[in-house]
């Protein structure tokens, strides 16, 4: 098996299928939007703040690794501050050969300064739509209730979405802490969203059992779980899920951060991959994760044994996973898989040139 390296799987065409905004912020844009718009931060400079935003390994749960996001919301409250963080995450997407990407935040979220929900969803649209014309990355939204808020304000995201459907939102998710608040209270604003003909994920599986998965398929309508690595404790859900080409977002470094896995040799991907199931390769939260999904893709190469012609299905499943027309996802796919039909790692190449 060839090795790869970090550039060539940086070469590769790519999907970022779950990737939350408030989670992949710049250290630096933090520190200058904090100054802009005399925000507090507990830590004046690119190294002090680093260890309030970037969880370490040593992160003890879900609930303890989403505390980093106090410090990147509290500078995403004015519409200057999401586009601009928006547009970067996309632009450091597209460096990494990201082609397309589906970007999820939660709006109720970044109202403390007043914002109405509309403008705070327009704000981030038109940051990605800048990337977009500068990069050519294609991107969508999704846009999350929270768990811990409560099922109204899930209605209310929910109908939010329906607003933007065809204008950049691809989909609606349930984010947030998963134990203790059952998916199924969000039955309603899943059934608003599903009424609309738009597609749906949800967070389950990874601080809760198969049950939370259980619930987002069955109850809620879910066409994609996000994590999801909890499946592996039901195997006849899991036969479902493969049955039903059910896509999972597996976020590998994350999930070892938020204990959902203990260490990455325990990472289901790899079984789940084997099985036949449908799995995509995202970053979660570039930031709080310090990772790319090139990272993640040599993590899952180097740890867990995924050779070339393996990444490359799984980046196809990523493609065939999107949330996007089935005509615009089948041109993508025509090119992306003539791409990786033609790709050799830079190693092999500089072999052929000395033979």
């Amino acid at each position: 098996m060839p090795k790869l390296t970090y550039q060539d799987i940086e070469r590769l065409p790519k999907t970022d299928l779950h990737v939350h905004l408030d989670g992949s912020l710049r250290i630096p844009t933090i520190l200058e939007l904090a100054a802009e718009q005399k925000v507090a931060l507990p830590a004046d400079s690119v190294d002090k703040l680093r260890p309030f935003v970037e969880v370490g390994e040593e992160c003890k749960s879900l609930v303890e690794y989403l505390k980093a996001f106090d410090v990147t919301l509290s500078v995403m409250q004015t519409y200057e501050s999401l586009v601009r963080t928006a547009f970067e995450l996309a632009e450091d997407a597209a460096k990494e050969n990201v082609r397309y990407m589906e970007v999820r935040y939660a709006p109720i979220l970044h109202q403390q300064r007043g914002l109405t929900l509309h403008t705070i969803v327009q704000a981030v649209l038109e940051g990605l739509k800048l990337a977009s014309k500068k990069y050519g990355i294609r991107t969508g939204v999704i846009i999350c209730g929270i768990r811990h808020i409560s099922p109204e304000m899930g209605n209310k995201m929910a109908d939010l979405t329906v607003a933007f459907k065809n204008k950049g939102v691809v989909g609606f998710d349930l984010a947030g802490a998963e134990e203790n608040f059952p998916a199924k209270k969000f039955k309603d604003a899943f059934g608003r969203v599903l009424a609309n003909n738009i597609n749906c994920t949800l967070h389950a599986g990874e601080a809760y059992g198969p049950e939370s998965i259980h619930q987002a398929i069955h109850l809620c309508g879910a066409h994609r779980i996000g994590h999801g690595v909890r499946l592996i404790e039901d195997g006849d859900l899991m036969n479902y899920v493969n049955d039903h080409r059910i896509p999972l977002e597996c976020c590998p470094l994350s999930n070892v951060q938020t204990k959902a896995v203990k260490r990455m040799a325990d990472h289901p991907i790899r079984l789940f991959y084997d099985l036949g199931l449908r799995v995509t390769v995202n970053t979660d939260n570039r930031l709080m994760t310090n990772t790319t999904v090139s990272k993640e893709f040599l993590t899952i190469h180097e740890q867990l044994g995924f050779t070339l012609e393996e990444i490359k299905e799984v980046i196809i499943m990523g493609f065939k996973s999107a949330f996007l027309p089935y005509a615009v996802k089948r041109a993508m796919l025509g090119e992306v898989v003539e791409e990786l039909k033609n790709f050799k790692p830079k190693s092999l190449e500089s072999k052929r040139e000395h033979l």
